[in-house]
């Protein structure tokens, strides 16, 4: 689940890169659309260290994820916004949750497996 979560983790990071390829300049804001990919490509460093094993890398990680799926809950409320972007925020939000869930989930082993 660690690296299912990790993979999921990294797949928003790469959107909130792309995000100023996507933007109209009004949905998001171009402001927000850059500093998502901030978030995005920080995350993506993140991510690679976690991956390797690096276990202090998730709470930034995780901290940075849940800010950027934050950014999109205003989606939700504003009258002027198109409803696939309101559809790709609920995606985000509900991935996020997912990802951050499955790296934080205890590590089980089967029982008998050695």
């Amino acid at each position: 689940m660690y690296k299912f979560g990790l993979v999921l983790l990294g797949l928003l990071a790469l959107a909130d890169v792309a995000t100023p390829l996507a933007t109209d300049g009004k949905h998001p804001p171009m402001s927000i659309a850059i500093g998502s990919a901030v978030v995005g490509l920080i995350s993506l460093v993140l991510v690679g260290f976690a991956w390797r094993g690096k276990r202090w890398a998730l709470a930034p990680l995780i901290t940075l994820r849940l800010a950027s799926a934050l950014l999109a809950v205003p989606a939700f409320f504003a009258s002027d916004v198109p409803a696939g972007a309101v559809v790709a925020a609920g995606i985000g939000v509900a991935a996020t949750i997912v990802g951050v869930i499955a790296v934080l989930l205890p590590k089980r082993e089967l029982v008998g497996a050695r």
